[in-house]
């Protein structure tokens, strides 16, 4: 900073001649050298909503249709030769485009119900449809029941203490394993196959439900017994919004496994059903429907695994 100029005889303010004089001093001028190597950054213009949504979409999107179109030109360089033993993709689609165009051969779908025709050619997607209709009672009866189960244990000491050793006995036993006993039970396969998506799934929920049950923060507890709460208040107001992840959680496992174990019962039981069509598939040396039924099975599990997520989502907003 240049020096300031003494004062002059009337006491008034220094005199400068390299800036501004004030009663403070001196103000000199920012340097235009340093103004011009200054950098600032462009201001970026609004984007439309709808442009930033299809953006976030596609940014969401590409990164698995990347991966399965890696996939699926691996498979290819992997089984296109000819002499390869298992089906390549587009083999997979000559030899089972009747089943991949027409899914819903044979099937009458209506506003509260579904037919399929008997004793002739059905599309896979009757057969999915008749193993979704047996997990949904099945699944629905677990979750009932498993969340009342829950609540119980999660609430009461003793009925822990008593449950609880039993429940993790009978959660280890493969779904499988309950298929004869559920035939001696109930002599028929449909009410078989739903006995077997209730003692499969419900396992997960009890204890998910349990934990989350227990691990309400004190003073949650303290607030219902201030304001007198009553059993139904208490559960509306304070379980459920403290317990839904937990809850949640048990029943997205539960619908998974109860996807699981159907399919796997109709490869047993025969009849009808997506895990029928696997094993006749099979035993009619068509391995390209059977993928094609995989692949099925994989979507609607998905399916299934993200609407009761979306449930969850919206039942923990709403507490």
């Amino acid at each position: 900073m240049a020096p300031l100029s003494p004062k002059s005889r009337n006491g008034g303010p220094p005199v400068s001649s390299g800036g501004t004089t004030t009663e403070l001093g001196v103000i000199l001028p920012y340097p235009e050298e340093a103004i011009a190597r200054r950098s600032f950054e462009p201001v970026a213009a609004p984007v439309n909503p709808i442009v930033s949504k299809g953006r976030a979409l596609i940014a969401a999107i590409l990164p698995t249709v990347v991966m399965i179109g890696a996939l699926l030109l691996f498979w290819q360089l992997l089984c296109g030769s000819p002499d390869a033993t298992f089906p390549s993709p587009v083999k997979v689609w000559q030899e089972s485009h009747d089943v991949v165009t027409h899914p819903f051969k044979g099937v009458k779908i209506g506003f509260t119900h579904f037919s399929i025709q008997d004793g002739g050619d059905v599309g896979i997607a009757g057969h999915v449809l008749t193993s979704l209709s047996r997990v949904l009672i099945g699944y629905s009866i677990a979750a009932i029941v498993g969340v009342a189960l829950g609540i119980l244990i999660g609430q009461s000491v003793c009925a822990f203490r008593a449950l609880d050793p039993l429940f993790q006995v009978l959660r280890t036993v493969p779904p499988l394993a309950w298929l004869p006993i559920s035939l001696a039970i109930f002599q028929q396969a449909q009410p078989s196959a739903i006995f077997l998506i209730f003692i499969t799934a419900i396992w997960p929920v009890i204890l998910n439900t349990a934990a989350g049950v227990q691990t309400i923060p004190a003073p949650y507890r303290n607030v219902a017994k201030v304001l007198a709460l009553n059993p139904v208040e208490y559960f509306v107001r304070i379980m459920l919004p403290a317990t839904v992840p937990h809850m949640f959680t048990g029943l997205r496992i539960g619908v998974g496994m109860s996807w699981l174990a159907i399919v796997a019962a109709e490869m047993v039981q025969g009849g009808t059903g997506v895990g029928f069509f696997i094993w006749d598939s099979y035993n009619s040396s068509l391995l390209t429907d059977t993928i094609v039924a995989l692949v099925w099975i994989g979507l609607v599990g998905f399916t299934l695994d993200r609407i009761v997520a979306f449930a969850g989502r919206v039942i923990s907003r709403a507490g």
